[in-house]
Parts: C-alpha cells; sequence; structure tokens
C-alpha cells in the first residue's frame, strides 16, 4: 500500500472512532431530562415578564414579511408584547408599505425605517435600543413562529443565570426540492441531537437568528461588544447570533434550548444560494470557534468534545477523502475502506436518527454525504483560507442599495396609529403554516427529543 493510500486508511479509522464517540456522547446527552417538562409550565400573567419582538427587514418579500408578522401577532402570551419592526432601508420599501401600514394600526407594533441599509446587527440593535421590555426575542423575517412560542421560551427565563434561550427551527418550504428536505432535516439535527446536547450544560453554542430570546439585562452588558466586532482587524458583520451567544456564555450566562418552541423558516431551494449561506456560516462558526476556545476549560467537558469532534472530524474525513482520491488517480486502485467506512457510517448514523425520531425520511438524509464530502469540505476549506472576507454573501438584493456599515439612528415613523378596531394586518391572504402539526412530524413527544 502507498503512503497515500496509508494515510487515507488511519485517517478514516481516526475520524471513525472519534465520530462514533461524539455521536454515542451526543445522543445520550440530547435525550430529556425528567424536569425538562415543568420548565415549560408559564406563572400566573401577572408575573410575566414583558417581551419586545424585534423582526430585521431588508428587501423581503411582502408576502412572507405579512407572514412573519401574523404569526406574532397571533402569539398566545398573556404578558406584555410589543414589536419591533426594522425596515434597514429596503430598495422595495414602496412594496412592503402596505404591510407596515397596516401592522402600525396595531398599537403592540412600532415601525422603524431606517434612511440607508447598515446590516442586521445594526437594525437589531436600534431597535434594541429604543425598545424596554424585560426579554427581547429575535425575529428573522422569513419566519413564521407557532403560537405558543414565546410562552413556551419565557418560562427557560426564570431562572436568572440564563442569558438566552432558542427554539427549535424547521423549514418552512421543506416540501418545495430535494435540497429543501435535506435541509429540514439538516436543521432537526442541529437542534434535537447538537444544541439539545449542549443545552444539558448550559452551553448552546449558538442560539439561532430566526428565534432566540435574550435577557434585555444581559444584552444591555454586551451590546458594544456586540456591535464592534472585529476580526484581524476588520469589522465583522456576519454570524451575528453566533457571535452573540459566545458573548453570554463568555459573560458567565447559561443559553439554552426548548425543543417545544417551533419556528418554521425559509431556507435555500437552490445548490448555489445554498452553498453560498454555508459558506458565510463556516467562515462565521471558525472565527466565533477561536474565540470560544478560550471558553472550554470552564465549561463541562463534553462541549471540547464537541468542538474536536465538529472541527477536528471534519478535517480527518477531508483528509482521508483527499488522499483516497489521490491514490486512486495515481495507481488506479480503489480505495474500498475509506469508501466502506463512510459508507456504513453514514447508513448507521441515519438508522438511528430515523429511529430515534420515528421517521423513515431520515434514511434519505444519507444523500447529504455526498453533498459534505464533495461540496461542503471544499467550501469550509476555503472558508478557512479567506477568514478574513467579510463579503455578506447572502441572497441578492431586490435592488442594489447602499451598504456603508455606518451606524444609522433610527427615524421616527412616519405613519401613525389608529384604534385597534382599524387593525387588520390578515386582510390579505396567507400562507399559515400549522405549526403544531409540523413540528409532531419532526418532534413526536419530548420524550424523543427533548431538552434547541
Amino acid at each position: 500500500m502507498t503512503l497515500l493510500g496509508t494515510t487515507s486508511t488511519v485517517a478514516i479509522s481516526l475520524y471513525a472512532l472519534l465520530a462514533t464517540a461524539y455521536k454515542s456522547m451526543q445522543g445520550l446527552y440530547a435525550m430529556p431530562t425528567k424536569d425538562s417538562s415543568a420548565l415549560e409550565v408559564l406563572v400566573g400573567s401577572d408575573k410575566l415578564p414583558s417581551v419586545d419582538v424585534i423582526v430585521p427587514c431588508f428587501n423581503e418579500d411582502p408576502r412572507t414579511l405579512s407572514e412573519c408578522l401574523a404569526s406574532i401577532a397571533d402569539q398566545e402570551y398573556a404578558g406584555r408584547l410589543r414589536v419591533y419592526l426594522v425596515d434597514d432601508g429596503s430598495g422595495n420599501r414602496e412594496a412592503l408599505g402596505t404591510v407596515h401600514e397596516d401592522y402600525a394600526r396595531d398599537p403592540r407594533f412600532d415601525i422603524i425605517l431606517l434612511p440607508e441599509n447598515v446590516g442586521k446587527r445594526k437594525a437589531q440593535i436600534a431597535a434594541i435600543r429604543r425598545s424596554s421590555g424585560d426579554l427581547v426575542l429575535n425575529v428573522d423575517s422569513d419566519t413564521v413562529l407557532a403560537p405558543d412560542v414565546i410562552s413556551k421560551l419565557v418560562p427557560k427565563m426564570r431562572d436568572s443565570a440564563v442569558g438566552a434561550v432558542m427554539g427549535q427551527l424547521t423549514a418552512s418550504n421543506r416540501t418545495e426540492s430535494w435540497l429543501t428536505r435535506l435541509i429540514d432535516m439538516e436543521y432537526w439535527l442541529a437542534c434535537n441531537e447538537e444544541r439539545a446536547a449542549q443545552a444539558r450544560f448550559g452551553a448552546v453554542m449558538c442560539c439561532c437568528g430566526p428565534c432566540a430570546m435574550y435577557r434585555r439585562s444581559a444584552l444591555l452588558l454586551l451590546l458594544d461588544q456586540y456591535e464592534s466586532q472585529f476580526f484581524r482587524g476588520k469589522p465583522s458583520d456576519f454570524g451575528e447570533d453566533r457571535h452573540l451567544t459566545i458573548l453570554m456564555l463568555k459573560a458567565g450566562f447559561r443559553t439554552e434550548y426548548v425543543p417545544s418552541a417551533i419556528a418554521a423558516t425559509v431556507v435555500p431551494n437552490r445548490l448555489g444560494p445554498y452553498l453560498r449561506q454555508q459558506l458565510r456560516w463556516a467562515r462565521s462558526t471558525f472565527r466565533d470557534t477561536l474565540l470560544g476556545l478560550r471558553l472550554l476549560p470552564s465549561l463541562n467537558s463534553y462541549l471540547t468534545l464537541d468542538v474536536v469532534g465538529q472541527n477536528l472530524g471534519a478535517l480527518l474525513l477531508a483528509l482521508s477523502v483527499l488522499t483516497g482520491l489521490a491514490h486512486f488517480a495515481l495507481t488506479g486502485t480503489v480505495p474500498w475502506w475509506t469508501g466502506l467506512m463512510i459508507v456504513s457510517m453514514t447508513m448507521l448514523r441515519c438508522s438511528v436518527v430515523a429511529f430515534r425520531a420515528r421517521q423513515f425520511r431520515f434514511l434519505g438524509f444519507s444523500l447529504h454525504t455526498f453533498i459534505n464530502v464533495f461540496l461542503l469540505l471544499p467550501l469550509k476549506a476555503y472558508a478557512l483560507c479567506t477568514l478574513s472576507n467579510s463579503d455578506w454573501l447572502s441572497r441578492s438584493s431586490a435592488v442594489a442599495t447602499s451598504n456603508t456599515g455606518g451606524k444609522q439612528a433610527p427615524t421616527q415613523t412616519p405613519i401613525t396609529g389608529s384604534s385597534r378596531a382599524e387593525f387588520s394586518p390578515h386582510s390579505a391572504p396567507l400562507r399559515r403554516l400549522n405549526l403544531a402539526r409540523d413540528s409532531s412530524e419532526l418532534v413526536l413527544s419530548d420524550n424523543i427529543c427533548g431538552d434547541e
């Protein structure tokens, strides 16, 4: 056997050992604790904390934004609720005007119109500094919340040591293509395995942007650091959810996950946008992993295994595939051991997940291995080599807009409110998602995948 063949065999064997240990521990810690459901019981309505919901919006489709805001307006929460919609200099603001006007009639809604695009992070901060609720819920403008999301998240915040909590994410357009189906399964795994296991130790490493709640007192302590993130001397204005979560952990707060708080978000339905999204996320993950390494000694040893498993595991897999392909190209000999190990581990993992979720569809997640090996691993390598690149690489704008990155103060909304009786956000027919039903397809019960 050549040096390349030996390297491939050794690398895939080490990967198999590491992945087996990591995934076994992850599966064990992702199982629900006995008191997980008890934390979801709300206290009396007279004692409920006030909640500010912040929705940054940039060039969003009016229908999608209406669905998002309607799901917030329909929240079954007895405490005080206020919503801040921040239009971040959208080029299609005229098209969004009807949505703004509809919701401005609701006294709970405050419409903030920024004069030019300043980025999601600064748009959030503009609303945070204007609001005053005890808790802050960040929601993406393409996300629809189940009616009980806030009611499910708030009880976790009763513990003053908890600084942030996230809900479970699903793909609202998961039936649109083969890719959206795979992404929806990818979200299930990220939430109900990775985040659920991290939450066992109060250290969810990334409270995802579409649905993440923060304690205001903790948020205000970190706001300046959050606003002025730099990497190698350059401003870094993406990966805001992961960075803010790491800042919470560094400040000594716990971060949690509630699997029964379901939020459905739009995911890429084509490979190009998906890969651009993954490149942006990979850069963010690598940057904040370097920051998070300093936290590991103060956290449970499982979190060290989690970081090692995700990063060293990917490196070993990439090395085994690369050397295996080189061995085949030079000798014409197929690296059977490498291929057999990848196939075996993929089928075993998908079978375990299908059994745990009680859903045969996860057997089809084996197709994601091809994307991971031949697209995502090279993309992550490229991300690691271009960490200083801060291109947003997001979905294309509706029109060209200025993105100076400068700090902008929110303007006073020109829309005046009227009586509550005139409020009619549902005047246009909306694609309403039955998230209670959808969530049952993802999480059959808290006994299967409980503690996001």
